[in-house]
């Protein structure tokens, strides 16, 4: 069994920051690969960014590079979206992710790929 506890979210202008946390328990955290995801309303949940196990190798989707930036803390099982120079596209809620499998190419970026779920957390960024 793994729990996944999302915070953080809020209201935000435009260009401001905020960091979300994603508190996890259950297994080994070290050996899973940790993902957030956002979903805006009428819209497909869509992959956000992405971080290895031990090795922390971070992955992010085109339209947060730059501005967003995944980490984790295996001591203390817990992953970290710091949101940067924030813009109202932004609005969804962006949820905490987990998976064990291996995962090669173009589908590693689909949320079928990733097995355990937190519950979401509201993030808005006003015009």
């Amino acid at each position: 069994q793994v729990q996944l506890v999302e915070s953080g979210g809020g209201l935000v202008q435009a260009g401001g920051s905020l960091r979300l946390s994603c508190a996890t328990s259950g297994r080994t955290f070290s050996d899973y690969t940790m993902g957030w995801f956002r979903q805006a309303p009428g819209k497909e949940r869509e992959f956000a960014a992405a971080i290895t196990g031990s090795s922390s190798r971070p992955t992010y989707a085109d339209s947060v590079k730059g501005r967003f930036t995944i980490s984790r803390d295996n001591a203390k099982n817990t992953v970290y979206l710091q949101m940067n120079s924030l813009k109202p596209e932004d609005t969804a809620v962006y949820y905490c992710a987990a998976r064990l499998s291996y995962c090669s190419g173009s589908g590693c970026y689909s949320p079928s790929r990733y097995t355990y779920w937190g519950q979401g957390t509201q993030i808005t960024v006003s015009s």
